[in-house]
């Protein structure tokens, strides 16, 4: 049973979604303070998921790419959330956000085309994202406000991004946990590297 634990941490995010969703369109103000512990909840156990598959050594392929899905389902409907209840706030940083949404497209089209199937680098700085993006939406959905941290979370989003999709570009085929990509150009030449096991498998 304990080797399913990051599976149904998994799919435990996946089930926070819709919940999320549905609290801030029926709620209002009501439900931010719930969304938000929903949130981190959410962001626990996607911390969580990779580090107990290493290590009870059920990591593999399928559940790294699951993974990466729930991710971006989980962040969408934060986002979409977010647009519920702040619209005004949303439309006004829509620029920004477009660019991070046009780059995640970019990321899966370049992957898909290279190697018939969506990336999944799980890159140290899309793991730094992830970190930037609680507090980007704390500041948003708690207190209404952009400012700095939603201001940063776009500028490091842009970067990893970048980073993703030169990962995509230099690996020779196609791989999951990829810290970097200058790690990419390691197994591109055939040089081993040491993963470290609570970062990246």
């Amino acid at each position: 049973m304990k080797n399913k634990v990051p599976l149904m941490l998994i799919v435990f995010r996946l089930l926070l979604a819709p919940i999320i969703y549905f609290i801030a369109y029926h709620f209002d103000d009501d439900g931010r303070m719930p969304i938000l512990i929903l949130m981190y909840l959410g962001f626990i156990s996607d911390i969580l998921d990779g580090i107990v598959a290493r290590n009870l050594y059920v990591s593999s392929a399928k559940l790294r790419r699951m993974d990466s899905q729930v991710d971006m389902v989980f962040w969408m409907a934060i986002g979409f959330a977010t647009w519920q209840l702040f619209p005004d706030l949303i439309s006004a940083n829509s620029t920004s956000i477009l660019a991070i949404l046009a780059m995640e497209v970019m990321c899966y089209v370049i992957s898909i085309v290279r190697f018939g199937r969506e990336t999944c680098t799980h890159a140290f700085l899309s793991k730094m994202w992830g970190i930037s993006l609680v507090f980007g939406f704390t500041s948003l959905i708690g207190f209404g406000h952009a400012g700095f941290f939603f201001a940063f979370a776009i500028g490091l989003g842009l970067i990893s991004h970048i980073d993703r999709i030169l990962i995509t570009l230099i690996l020779p085929h196609w791989t999951h946990d990829i810290p970097s990509a200058y790690h990419a150009w390691l197994i591109r030449k055939g040089i081993p590297f040491k993963r470290n096991k609570l970062l990246n498998g």
